[in-house]
Parts: C-alpha cells; sequence; structure tokens
C-alpha cells in the first residue's frame, strides 16, 4: 500500500520544495510535477516527490484523519 501526505509548499528553490507536514518541514523533489508549484500550495508527498497540488480543503481535511490516527495509535 503506498501513502501520500498532504503537504504545504513553505518555499521553493529550483527543482526542490520545502513543504510542512504536521509541524515537520522536509525537503521533496519537484521533478514529477508538470504543474507550477508556488509557495502556499498544499501537495500530495510520496518517497520524496511531490506528486501533484491539491485542494487545501482536503489537505486539511485529511491532516485532521491522520492526526486522529496519530492520536488513537498511542492509546
Amino acid at each position: 500500500m503506498c501513502l501520500a501526505i498532504p503537504s504545504k509548499v513553505v518555499s521553493i528553490e529550483g527543482s526542490t520544495a520545502v513543504l510542512e507536514t504536521m509541524g515537520v518541514q522536509r525537503e521533496a523533489s519537484l521533478d514529477l510535477m508538470r504543474e507550477e508549484v508556488c509557495a502556499g500550495d498544499f501537495v500530495l508527498l510520496h518517497a520524496g516527490f511531490v506528486m501533484t497540488k491539491i485542494n487545501k480543503d482536503d489537505a486539511l481535511e485529511s491532516l485532521r484523519f491522520y492526526a486522529q490516527m496519530i492520536e488513537g495509535a498511542d492509546t
């Protein structure tokens, strides 16, 4: 099973983006993207690559779901 994580683009330099996911920042490659990505956009991150842009509301809903799963795993 593959899991792509919704992340917010913090900054872009060349073909590398800095993304924030649930308070954690990481770098990811934009090499697989065909559409323009800008700081502030929400994207799906998988295996170090940005896969596609997504709607902000959908991203935030997914992140809330992930937070609930993490919270449930701690019990």
